[in-house]
């Protein structure tokens, strides 16, 4: 049986190039911030840090940067309160202001793909959300947007989950999908994502992203955490890529670099996942990680699920790939306990 992908044309609503400039408008465009945003719109006479124009790759009118130089940061943080948590674990890599300063247009990716309630563990937890998003307004942000492009209805997904209700509660805004958004984009040197769908749109104007995701099993790519919800930035017929679920993650990894990464491990979902559906699918992990390096944080999560790196395999594509490294240890991660 070959593993070639199946022939399938990117559903853009008849969205090109030239009308998505157009309706987006070209000087509108992101300019990259320290850090890097992937999947971005760049305005090349706009100001542009220098580890910014050092990892530009260029595309046309996009820009994909790669991994920014450094080493990446993370904190460890066992507890069940989901806000303190993420205090204490932003806190430990220097605080919000590391991350966001005064002025700032913060993108929060989470995973909304599924119409059901936060106590089922399928999406990002509306409590984490909200003590991200906060700390994010607290340290000077202008504006949060809080986005995905979930499989089932968008309203009823960021509804029913608590994510719409946390976002209101904060001041953020949602941006449903919607065809304007996406554009075909190609990865160079990739050989899934070509002339694909992506939801650029969302990023207009955005200078820091940041991914908050659960910890969850799922049937395809033995997990799914921070990477996994990188899938979300793909529009059209996606589910093709269900074939090289590995491959695709891996160069979903190579197109994001986060400003920050909280994979939220409080109760994870060890079996039925990704949707689960049962409380009897999920167990109490007490964790959660906060960090700068999407690979590194996923390493974690794969300890939460009581698995090896070998049993998912995108973790360490994606460290070959140059996304990240697969061994946490490395970063000297700082460990706090928040239980009484």
């Amino acid at each position: 049986m070959s593993s070639k992908l199946p022939d399938a044309k990117p559903d853009t609503a008849g969205l090109n190039r030239r009308d998505f400039l157009k309706r987006m408008g070209y000087a509108s465009a992101v300019a990259l911030a320290t850090g890097g945003l992937g999947l971005a719109l760049y305005d090349p006479k706009g100001p542009v840090p220098a580890e910014g124009r050092k990892a530009l790759t260029g595309l046309g009118n996009f820009t994909i940067p790669a991994i920014a130089a450094g080493p990446g940061k993370m904190a460890i943080v066992r507890g069940m309160d989901r806000a303190l948590m993420v205090e204490q674990g932003v806190k430990a890599l220097g605080g919000m202001e590391t991350f966001v300063q005064k002025g700032d247009r913060v993108l929060i990716k989470v995973n909304a793909a599924f119409a059901t309630p936060a106590a089922l563990g399928a999406t990002t937890h509306p409590e984490t959300l909200t003590a991200v998003a906060g700390l994010c307004v607290k340290a000077g942000a202008v504006q949060v947007l809080v986005t995905d492009n979930p499989i089932n209805n968008p309203d009823s997904c960021f509804e029913i989950s608590g994510l719409a209700g946390a976002a209101l509660a904060t001041g953020a805004r949602i941006i449903a999908p919607r065809p304007d958004l996406f554009v075909p984009l190609s990865l160079p040197g990739g050989k899934l994502i070509q002339n694909w769908p992506v939801m650029a749109g969302a990023f207009t104007g955005v200078t820091r992203v940041m991914v908050v995701s659960p910890v969850k099993d799922h049937q395809r790519a033995g997990a799914s955490m921070t990477l996994k919800n990188f899938y979300g930035f793909l529009g059209g017929r996606r589910n093709v890529f269900h074939q090289d679920i590995n491959g695709i993650i891996t160069e979903l990894s190579q197109l994001l670099k986060p400003s920050l990464c909280v994979l939220d491990g409080t109760v994870s979902m060890m079996t039925n996942g990704p949707t689960g559906g049962s409380l009897s699918d999920l167990k109490e992990t007490g964790t959660m990680v906060v960090s700068t390096d999407p690979v590194a944080a996923d390493a974690v999560g794969v300890e939460l699920l009581g698995r090896t790196l070998a049993d998912i395999p995108y973790i360490l594509m994606a460290e070959k790939a140059g996304a990240g490294t697969a061994d946490y240890h490395r970063l000297n991660p700082v460990l706090l306990n928040t239980r009484t």
